[in-house]
């Protein structure tokens, strides 16, 4: 099995939907990510937590085939914690608290069991952090994707370029894409962001589905129309674990596996949202993965 990298947060969440609500549950971009991308790879977490975090949150990663040896753990501090409440289109929330705690001064180390990784995905974290896992690896990876949002274009925007220019694939929202590149246009603002330097753009438009830009192609995914969302906390970041899970488990990087592998991603997001924090990505069957994707596969098949 491909050896891949995953980095990012794992942390608290507090959610309230209006469906339900919870106390700390486990939480932050890694954590979806590593679910997610562990239906198809071997992830190899990094990531920090302060000694407030339960052994049986990090057991719990371990029994998904998580390799965690790169999770540091910071018995004298805190755990990175966001709480957020979703309203009634689940398409706005609003943040309540967010306390940074150890991902104020987190500093990635790469242990050597991860060195000659074949995939590298970047979670959302700091621009600088994840740049330092790149310069950090002797061996450059395969593919190397990564995932931001506005609040770095914010108040990091040349460090963000830096790194922007170092990866294969950046994978952002619509309202990020226009931001980053200063173009209304999306298939303008695709293009925009590849001059930048990565050979793939994936722009994502939340219930809309998301978009595949390489070259002068494009490939279009959309999401699957589901009866009830009860919290789409997360659903990004189980998309990237699918996509770079699929491409590590197939072991190429051409247009066509990206293709299929934005449908993976898409379907692994779908089980996301339909239960409160990461309990819809946790316990999943090949079989109930294999009929969601084939659900995609029927939403947009047609003939002439």
């Amino acid at each position: 099995m491909t050896k891949t990298i995953i980095v990012g947060s794992i942390a608290f969440d507090a959610i309230e939907t209006p469906f339900e609500k919870t106390d700390k549950i486990i939480g932050g971009a890694g954590t979806y990510i590593c679910f997610s991308s562990s239906y198809f790879t071997k992830p190899h977490a990094i990531a920090v937590v302060g000694g407030d975090f339960p052994q049986e949150y990090i057991s719990k990663l371990q029994n998904c085939g998580v390799n965690t040896e790169g999770l540091q753990i910071k018995e004298q501090e805190k755990t990175f914690f966001w709480s957020g409440k979703y309203f009634d289109n689940m398409n706005t929330r609003e943040t309540l608290v967010t306390e940074l705690n150890v991902l104020e001064h987190f500093d990635p180390i790469v242990p050597d069991s991860y060195q000659g990784a074949d995939y590298l995905m970047l979670g959302n974290l700091s621009p600088i952090v994840q740049r330092s896992v790149i310069e950090r690896l002797a061996v450059r990876p395969k593919l190397i994707v990564m995932d931001t949002m506005n609040f770095w274009m914010d108040i990091l925007l040349e460090e963000l370029h830096k790194t922007i220019a170092l990866v294969d694939v950046i994978s952002i929202n619509d309202e990020e894409a226009r931001q980053l590149s200063g173009e209304y246009s999306i298939p303008k603002a695709a293009k925009k962001i590849m001059s930048m330097g990565p050979r793939y753009v994936i722009i994502k438009k939340g219930e809309h589905g998301a978009l595949l830009f390489y070259k002068d192609e494009v490939f279009y995914a959309p999401a699957l129309p589901l009866d009830t969302v009860v919290d789409p906390t997360g659903a990004g970041d189980t998309f990237a674990g699918g996509f770079i899970g699929y491409i590590a488990q197939q072991d190429m990087c051409d247009f066509e596996t990206m293709k299929t592998a934005l449908i993976v991603g898409s379907a692994m997001a779908s089980f996301t949202v339909q239960q409160m924090g990461t309990k819809g990505i946790e316990l999943l069957s090949k079989q109930e993965i294999a009929d969601r994707i084939d659900a995609f596969r029927k939403l947009t098949s047609y003939s002439l």
